[in-house]
């Protein structure tokens, strides 16, 4: 789990996110500790994705506010958002299928790219200097994820364990300082799942906070710090593993009754 250091490093308050007459997200209130795993769980229409949109700046709020390092951030562009800190993976993996593994990374690290567009464009020495230490952060980030040996081949001909672990290596590589995960689960069999809460847990150990929406519940009551759990756009419990579990409003608007977690 995180370090003990705790302080408020991602608010959301109130906010609330309609698409025509659907109240995506209804009054949304919680907050993210850094150094923490905070994992947001729900059924399917919850609110999740869209919750994770309006932090990384893909969608506007209509009302609520967002603080990120104790700035505020809803509203602003998602790439300005990337530059403060907040990366993410999406929930349907979205790798560039034709270009190398090593070239989906270093679009990542361009995110931190400080020569300007002239120097790209006359190709200058410092240009080509960045240019290799960006090749060279890439094959770390690669390397950190465990696919170091699949640099040069197209990202397209991964299989979706590794395309997922890709999209990772990338998010990474904008040198974030929280990370977003949308369902990294998500199809990945027992072996590649429990490589993923390793890797999770080697992020944080990096120090980097780590928010994650999960449908995979064995992974979310082992790595998880906290949990918020949301229900048509609101949230409808916050807690610890050992509480949500335990939870009858939880368990009947989400978990199951059905569901046997005496293994957790």
């Amino acid at each position: 789990m995180g370090s003990e250091n705790f302080s408020t490093f991602l608010s959301v308050v109130d906010l609330r996110k309609s698409f025509g007459g659907v109240q995506a997200l209804n009054g949304l209130s919680f907050t993210v500790e850094s150094g923490t795993i905070k994992a947001v769980i729900g059924p399917n229409g919850a609110g999740k994705t869209t919750l994770f949109n309006v932090i990384s700046g893909v969608f506007p709020p209509n009302t609520g506010s967002i603080a990120f390092d104790g700035e505020s951030i809803e509203g602003k562009k998602a790439g300005e958002i990337a530059r403060l800190g907040v990366s993410r993976t999406f929930q349907n993996v979205e790798v560039f299928g034709r270009m190398t593994v090593l070239e989906n990374v270093m679009v990542g690290r361009h995110i931190q790219s400080r020569a300007g567009i002239i120097s790209a464009g006359l190709k200058l020495p410092r240009m080509r200097r960045e240019e290799r230490q960006i090749r060279e952060g890439a094959r770390d980030y690669l390397k950190f994820v465990g696919l170091e040996h699949k640099a040069g081949e197209l990202a397209g001909n991964l299989p979706l364990g590794e395309q997922k672990l890709l999209e990772i290596a990338r998010a990474l590589a904008t040198e974030p300082k929280m990370l977003l995960l949308d369902e990294p689960a998500g199809g990945l069999n027992t072996r590649e799942t429990e490589g993923l809460a390793a890797l999770i847990h080697r992020i944080l150990e990096r120090g980097i906070t780590v928010v994650l929406v999960e449908h995979d519940m064995n992974l979310v009551m082992d790595i998880s710090d906290e949990i918020v759990v949301m229900n048509f756009g609101e949230k409808i419990a916050e807690g610890k593993p050992k509480e949500i579990k335990n939870d009858p409003v939880v368990i009947e608007a989400y978990l199951g009754e059905e569901v046997d977690y005496s293994d957790l």
